[in-house]
């Protein structure tokens, strides 16, 4: 570095670097590395035709059947991504003027930033879709084909006969241009018979692939994949669409893996309040959006609030959609009972109004009445001035999902005021805490989120007090929904958690636990997954369920979903650097704290026991 950009003499160069590297703080191989980059300098030699290299302009210019979403990539995005912004004149964001932007846009960026991608080997795939699950980017995906759709595809593109439905044929492809290379999905795949169905291989033999992708990715869902597999099971869930793909999240981010999923679940209705932090950062940097629609144009409706009240912000959402669907429900009711209505019609009221509360159900019985009312609506009678009254918001009938999503700094800390205030209003709202422990956004400052003795900016020595228990304090409220997961420790729990969550009708508050690059984990980020299960198996974190629908049935509304500890805390937290930093500048301190945050772990453990009696 030194050598190189501020031309000091090698020999120079070289003492500086060996001086920052502190005997305390570094092993071997950093002094060898130092070492290499002192004595392994070598020459490239440049083409002499760069001297006359100009200005490399991409003609390429996006298509597609959304009009709006393709204008927007090339009048806005791709000049922005080529560092033209400032060349674009007012009127480029007219359409754009209040601030809504297209859904889908990040799917035209196709970074390329991978080194290894995933390369699929059907012969050992079991068609478990956990590398789907567990993606962060949405980058790798399975699909079912007919035999029509597998003659027609790209000739390389490689398929077995799926299980369950012979009829039909099992594809994995993986977007080789936005994968990031974090390589979960590979930790993770089960294989058969100790072989993997995923490799990581370099990108430049993989980018072929990249046209099936693109080619699967156009083929309509299959009705009788969904109706087998059911979105209630981890591989059912995977063959349901992604509505946050290609984000800009760090490879192997948990948080993405979550959010994902939920989009997989309800994102054709889903309103999302997000929080300042990482979450808004990977969820709508300009000028892209990961955030995408379905082929009816229907997508998660996500707007980015402050910091501080993020939770008030989704509330408004909510009680704005209840205020609107209230006033809707009473036209139709009137329709009901005014005897000029069809009996169809009527059925699909009463359909409608039976499903009122539940947003899966709804959103049918919402489409049928729209039908019907369309009709009702060509007469001059009463029941057709409130049927056109009802069909000019018809978009605000159907009930959506409405989720508020943000990290600890916002849900521990700054914003714990506005979160407690909407758990507290009884209101249908789903939060959801990607709980990194540290504000990961901002450079890693300490948070009432972060353990004892973990080292963050503003707890250099070590955080001195325990983490604050938030699902404790929202399971005190009673009547509030909570559960804490951890997706890669057990995928079920966590599946189960966000279903139960959504489907209760009253506030919900899930806390994901969310390795994070800031954690330092040995192995890198790619391991995430299988970091939370070690946190689960050494007692670090704990998986439950509270679900208040239970005390009615005079059950225990408490489920505690994680085992007895079987391996070491202390043993579990050296394996990243957050803590083991501590052990190398303070190693009397470290000892203290990691013992006591050990006690408090194992009574907490036995607190969560007694709740499940």
């Amino acid at each position: 570095f030194f050598f190189f950009f501020f031309f000091f003499k090698q020999k120079t160069a070289y003492e500086m670097l060996r001086s920052l590297v502190g005997s305390e703080m570094c092993i071997r191989d950093s002094y060898e590395a130092i070492d290499r980059g002192a004595q392994d300098v070598k020459k490239v030699e440049i083409p002499s035709e760069w001297k006359n290299a100009g200005e490399d302009e991409s003609k390429a210019q996006a298509s597609g059947d959304n009009k709006c979403l393709v204008d927007y990539v090339n009048n806005v995005l791709k000049p922005v991504n080529a560092y033209k912004g400032n060349d674009l004149p007012v009127s480029a964001f007219l359409n754009y003027a209040d601030g809504a932007v297209p859904n889908g846009s990040a799917a035209y960026e196709k970074r390329g930033i991978a080194v290894d991608v995933p390369e699929w080997k059907p012969e050992n795939c079991i068609q478990c879709n956990f590398c789907s699950f567990v993606c962060p980017h949405a980058v790798i995906r399975s699909f079912g084909i007919n035999d029509e759709e597998a003659q027609n595809a790209p000739a390389e593109l490689k398929y077995i006969n799926m299980t369950g439905l012979p009829e039909m044929k099992f594809a994995i492809a993986v977007s080789t241009l936005d994968c990031t290379g974090c390589g979960a999905c590979a930790m993770i795949c089960p294989g058969k018979k100790g072989e993997k169905a995923l490799v990581m291989s370099p990108i430049d033999t993989q980018m072929k692939k990249q046209v099936e992708f693109d080619y699967l990715r156009t083929l309509p869902i299959k009705e009788e994949v969904l109706n087998k597999f059911r979105d209630t099971t981890v591989k059912g869930s995977q063959f349901r669409q992604p509505l946050l793909e290609f984000s800009g999240a760090c490879g192997g981010c948990a948080e993405t893996t979550y959010a994902k999923l939920i989009t997989q679940l309800y994102g054709n209705r889903m309103y999302l309040a997000n929080a300042t932090g990482c979450s808004s950062i990977w969820g709508g940097s300009a000028p892209s959006t990961p955030y995408a629609a379905d082929e009816n144009g229907h997508g998660v409706a996500w707007a980015n609030s402050l910091f501080e009240d993020n939770a008030e912000f989704g509330l408004g959402m909510a009680l704005a959609q209840k205020a609107n669907r209230d006033r809707l429900k009473s036209y139709v009711e009137k329709i009901l009972d005014s005897g000029e209505a069809s009996e169809d019609t009527c059925e699909s009221i009463k359909n409608y109004l039976n499903t009122f509360n539940d947003s899966k159900l709804n959103k049918k019985a919402t489409e049928d009445m729209v039908k019907k009312l369309e009709k009702v609506a060509e007469c001059e009678c009463e029941g057709g001035e409130l049927a056109r009254k009802t069909l000019k918001n018809k978009d605000m009938l159907s009930k959506k999902s409405i989720w508020m999503m943000g990290g600890d700094g916002w849900s521990y800390d700054i914003g714990y005021g506005g979160l407690d205030h909407v758990l507290a209003s009884g209101e249908d709202v789903n939060v959801f805490v990607f709980d990194t422990e540290v504000y990961s956004n901002t450079g890693g400052q300490s948070s009432k989120a972060s353990p004892m003795g973990s080292v963050a900016q503003f707890a250099a020595k070590g955080k001195a007090l325990k983490k604050k228990d938030l699902g404790a304090m929202a399971r005190n409220y009673g009547y509030v929904y909570v559960a804490q997961v951890a997706i890669g420790a057990d995928f079920n729990q966590c599946l189960k958690a966000i279903i139960e969550a959504e489907s209760y009708n009253g506030p919900s508050l899930i806390i994901g636990y969310s390795p994070c690059i800031n954690h330092g984990i040995k192995g890198g980020m790619g391991v995430s997954n299988l970091e939370q299960k070690k946190a689960l198996d050494a007692g670090y974190w704990f998986n439950y369920r509270f679900d208040p629908r239970k005390n009615e049935k005079g059950e225990n509304p408490f489920t505690l979903d994680s085992k007895e500890p079987k391996t070491d805390y202390k043993d579990f937290i050296k394996g990243e650097v957050r803590y083991s930093s501590l052990m190398l500048s303070f190693p009397e301190r470290a000892e203290k704290l990691f013992n006591e945050a050990a006690k408090d772990a194992k009574q907490k453990y036995y607190e969560l026991v007694e709740l499940s009696k």
